[in-house]
């Protein structure tokens, strides 16, 4: 799903009278070699920001590769630094105090070491692993945090930007993609009550 306002989902998936969200931050990196998505990328990461949300990205960078058996060469494209910048963060904000408990929207195993390591030096400190909408938990993240939550599909439907994003001041900042219209879904979520914390979204 496109469009996604992670401020409104997040408040969905934290305890609205218990846990106070400090910050949210977003680590993508932008596919400049393709204009139409490079476009919609920006629109989508300036609605994010015009929402509380501090977008941190790290960059593709171009790797030539060869075909083994016709020896056919070809440059393709790897993300680079998004998921260190992640586990840097998770590190970093906890060496801060800057979070009592961090919510992980990923299911990228190669951040478990990072967060195995923010629980050995802060025990106190919890970490939980939500997997994107329609996708596995991975097990090594799973094994590493304090627990997990599964988005669904009411969670997504009541998540989403306006077709129009405005600032807090009036401003219209972005525009929805017409590629990223959402189809007719359900709306329904449910927010669980609990012991007040700082929360942090990352």
């Amino acid at each position: 799903m496109k469009w996604l306002n992670l401020s409104l989902l997040f408040s969905h998936l934290t305890r609205a009278q218990s846990q106070v969200i400090t910050q949210i931050l977003f680590f993508s990196a932008y596919p400049t070699w393709k204009p139409d998505s490079y476009r919609r990328h920006r629109e989508y990461v300036k609605a994010l920001h015009a929402h509380g949300v501090t977008p941190v990205l790290g960059q593709f960078k171009n790797k030539s590769k060869q075909c083994l058996k016709c020896k056919t060469t070809w440059t393709s494209r790897e993300e680079k630094e998004t998921d260190v910048n992640l586990a840097l963060a998770l590190l970093d904000l906890a060496y801060k105090d800057a979070y009592d408990h961090a919510f992980l929207l990923t299911r990228d195993s190669d951040l478990a070491p990072a967060v195995r390591k923010v629980k050995a030096n802060f025990p106190d400190k919890k970490i939980s692993i939500f997997a994107p909408f329609n996708y596995r938990h991975s097990s090594e993240l799973l094994q590493s945090s304090d627990g997990h939550k599964t988005i669904n599909l009411s969670h997504i439907s009541t998540s989403l930007f306006p077709e129009k994003v405005y600032d807090q001041v009036g401003n219209l900042v972005a525009m929805r993609p017409l590629e990223y219209s959402p189809p007719p879904i359900p709306t329904q979520y449910v927010v669980k009550m609990g012991k007040k914390q700082n929360a942090k979204i990352i």
